[in-house]
């Protein structure tokens, strides 16, 4: 059996959703799951379907080619095309903090995150005992302000030997160039904690106890050349009170970015997540 998803979007029109659940009934196709969106404001249309195809002539080349040649053109369809038992290949970038490692590798060795892992690089060695523990490559290359072009010259060769589709930012801290980007635009997942631009630099923790807030929260977010200002896929909060000292600020804040971090992993890995300007729709 063949399983496919297709994210598409478009203007917004008449006959869209009969159009496209007809064509996979001619191809002779079993729909699983469909759901649609319409943002009203701008007029634009975006629909996420699963199939199932028994034939065994099913080709999945020729059924792409064959859609957008016959809806995709009537439509003006953008769409992306995603075979379910092909994962996604998934660089993951770290430096020190170990927390969101240690969530992406647990969950990707139990099976819930549905990803290759061929590799992790970092601009530190500390954390390669880990990657050893879960037999993973580990890269260690330096990164600093007179290297970092060359730096990422190397990263993005290794990337592109193991033909990697995203990359996660699992508390890199680095500030990731254009260059970058746009190889990989929308496939950069970052996490940072959600007092930003509010509460920036070293310290946020320390700013948001000293302000008495009370919540604390964690953002996961596709990278963009705007620093922490791509488009958002998940966020989460906690309450915290005058009783809570900065050493529960950053556990609880750590909780979180882990938490926040996999679940925006899970959603881009699960073909969920469509960027549209600097916004997502991120469909159940």
């Amino acid at each position: 059996m063949n399983q496919i998803t297709i994210l598409m979007y478009c203007a917004d029109q008449k006959g869209i959703i009969a159009g496209v659940t007809n064509f996979i009934h001619q191809k002779q196709g079993n729909i699983t799951y469909i759901d649609q969106y319409v943002d009203r404001p701008n007029a634009t249309f975006f629909m996420r379907v699963e199939c199932d195809f028994v034939s065994p002539n099913f080709n999945f080349d020729d059924f792409k080619i064959s859609f957008n040649l016959e809806l995709g053109s009537h439509f003006s369809l953008h769409c992306d095309f995603y075979l379910k038992g092909q994962k996604p290949k998934m660089a993951v970038f770290v430096s020190k903090y170990d927390h969101c490692l240690y969530d992406i590798l647990a969950k990707h060795h139990s099976g819930e995150l549905e990803a290759e892992i061929p590799f992790i690089i970092s601009n530190h060695p500390d954390l390669e005992i880990i990657a050893k523990r879960f037999e993973i490559p580990f890269y260690h290359i330096v990164v600093h302000k007179e290297n970092k072009a060359q730096a990422e010259l190397e990263q993005l060769a290794i990337m592109k030997k193991h033909k990697v589709d995203f990359i996660v930012l699992a508390r890199y801290m680095q500030i990731v160039s254009a260059k970058l980007i746009e190889h990989y635009t929308h496939k950069i997942i970052n996490i940072h904690h959600s007092f930003l631009p509010a509460f920036p630099g070293a310290k946020p923790y320390h700013s948001a106890f000293e302000r008495g807030v009370k919540i604390i929260g964690a953002t996961s977010h596709y990278v963009t050349e705007e620093l922490d200002a791509g488009p958002i896929i998940e966020q989460d909060i906690t309450r915290v009170t005058h009783l809570n000292s900065i050493a529960d600020f950053i556990e609880k804040g750590r909780d979180l970015e882990r938490i926040v971090l996999l679940r925006a992993l899970k959603l881009h890995c699960n073909r969920k997540v469509m960027v549209y300007g600097n916004k997502t729709v991120v469909f159940s």
